[in-house]
Formats: C-alpha cells, structure tokens, sequence
C-alpha cells in the first residue's frame, strides 16, 4: 500500500498526469513496480548474501565431483542458490572447470544459475502465486539436472579450447567472518547484483508497462492463433538473441500471460532470455569451441522448449 501511495503521489499529483490515460496508467505502472522490484531484490540478495557466508562452497565442489546424476543435480541446486545472470555465472563456470569439476556438470551450473535466483523466487511468488513459482523452479532444476548429463555423457571435453585456464575472479565468499563482516558482505552482495541488473530490471518493467496498457488483448490473442501448436519454440527462439536477468523479464511474462499468451509458453521465453543470451556466448568461446557452444544452445533450448509444452500441459492444475 506505501508503494502504491508513492507511486500514485509521484505519477498522479506531483507529475499531474490523468489516471484515465494510457500514458498516465503506463507511467504509474512502471514508477509502481519498479519500486516493488527494487525493494525485494535489496531485501533478498542481502539475506542471501549473509547466507552465503556459512556456505561450504569446498564441500559444494567435492559433492559435484561424485560420479551420475547426483553431481549435476547439486551443481544445478548451488546454481539456484547464486544470484547471477547468464554473463556472471561464466567465471564460475570457468573456476569449477578449472578445479576439476566434469564439464557436464559444469554446465548444470551454468544452466540453473540464471534461471533460478533467489529474487526471482520471491517476484515470481508474487506476480504468479506459490505453485506456479514451484513449477518453474522444479522445471528449471530439471533443464539443469538434464540438460548437463546429457552433454556430460556426449564426452565434450576435448572441444574446450587449451589455452582457456586464465586466472578469473574468485566469486566465493570469504571463509572467516564475523556478525558484522557477514552483514557488509550482504550489503556488498546487494549492491554488486542490482549494479548489474537494474538497467534490465527498468528496460522489462518498461515494456511490461507499454504492452500493459497499450497492446491490445486482441492482438495478442491472434499471435497465439497464428502460431498454434508452435507458440513455445517461437517464444523460446525469440527470447535467446536477447539479454537480460530473469527480474528484467518477471513483469514481462505476467503481463503476456495476463493478457492470453499460455502460462508455459510466456514461461519459456523467460527461461530462453535467462539462460541463454548472445554475449555469454561470446564470452564463452575464450573457453570452448563454436561446436560446444552450439551444443550446449541446442540441448538447453530444446529442453526449455520440452518444459514449456508441459506447464502448458499443467497450468490448470496450478
């Protein structure tokens, strides 16, 4: 309610724009939930911060170097819990190669990172409910999970470029603290995250306001019919090329959704967006062949794709 009365007392009283509007109602819009991001994602990343100072991130490495399935399931689980877009999880992924972490499961980090952050949980909580937030954090483990036993069983390795171990930055929290060092951490963490994402947080609010108020539901109704069947690889090919953290993208995906666009399909272009991007592509060829980094996009998007056609499948029993 704070919120809102700010937001009204900004758009409406101080700027003297006309509720009635569409420009006034977009602009109230965006004023209202980029408060409300940027206030969760303050609250959340600093507690995930101070978390993260009793985190075993030792053990975390020793747990990911057992032999099957269950490295890749504690590489997606610790991708989870680290609030990193698809650019910044590159130099972890880049360290745990370098400690000898199998590259599979390697790229069950890199997968899960982006799309699972600890903001997100919470925005998504909001704007979708509490079984919709589970559904899609358990698909996102999965895509993890599955798609990094599956490039870890195709025996990859040698497409890693040699030259590739260079020193990275260490993104592991320090081992030794006390109460008030984990509470700079915290704000540290906080302040280090929004820095990152808080132009595509206001770039996704924006046009999640703009589609809100100005893109009629017709229009979006005929793009689900002319597309049919194929509306989730469409909304997952067009979410690749772009780029930005999952908080940019949460208002996005509730307004298509609000205004007919499948649960699944808005869902997938969100973790499409996450996941994948063209400038983590391009940092991750100073460590692996064009032919990998091909692969990986392929099995990643097809395994998004696969998640979408079942929320789709679910959505009335969320």
């Amino acid at each position: 309610m704070l919120l809102e009365a700010t937001a009204n007392r900004l758009v409406y009283d101080l700027a003297g724009l006309d509720p009635d509007t569409k420009f006034g109602a977009a602009l109230h819009f965006f004023v209202n939930d980029t408060l409300k991001i940027f206030l969760l994602l303050a609250v959340m990343i600093f507690a995930i911060g101070v978390l993260r100072t009793w985190l075993p991130e030792n053990r975390l490495r020793e747990w990911m170097n057992r032999g099957g399935i269950w490295g890749n399931l504690v590489a997606a689980l610790f991708g989870a819990i680290t609030p990193f877009c698809s650019c910044s999880s590159v130099p972890i992924f880049i360290s745990l190669l370098k400690a000898g972490v199998p590259l599979g499961v390697t790229f069950s980090f890199l997968i899960t990172s982006p799309i699972i952050n600890e903001y997100l949980v919470i925005l998504m909580a909001g704007e979708f409910g509490i079984p919709v937030t589970l559904a899609y954090v358990a698909s996102g483990l999965f895509i993890g999970t599955a798609a990094g036993a599956i490039l870890g069983k195709m025996k990859l390795r040698h497409l890693l470029e040699r030259d590739f171990i260079q020193s990275s930055q260490n993104q592991s929290a320090p081992t030794q603290f006390n109460f008030l060092l984990r509470l700079r951490y915290g704000i540290d963490e906080a302040v280090s995250v929004i820095r990152q994402i808080w132009i595509w947080v206001m770039v996704g609010v924006g046009i999640g306001a703009f589609i809100h108020n100005y893109v009629p539901q017709e229009t979006i109704h005929a793009l689900i019919e002319s597309t049919g069947i194929f509306s989730v690889p469409l909304a997952t090919t067009l979410g690749v090329p772009m780029y930005g953290s999952c908080a940019a993208i949460v208002p996005v995906a509730v307004v298509l959704f609000q205004k007919g666009i499948p649960l699944g399909t808005a869902l997938a272009f969100m973790m499409a967006m996450a996941a994948l991007s063209l400038p983590e592509a391009i940092m991750l060829r100073r460590t692996m062949r064009l032919q990998l980094i091909a692969l990986y996009f392929g099995i990643t998007t097809l395994a998004i794709i696969f998640t979408g056609y079942l929320l789709n499948a679910l959505t009335p029993f969320l």
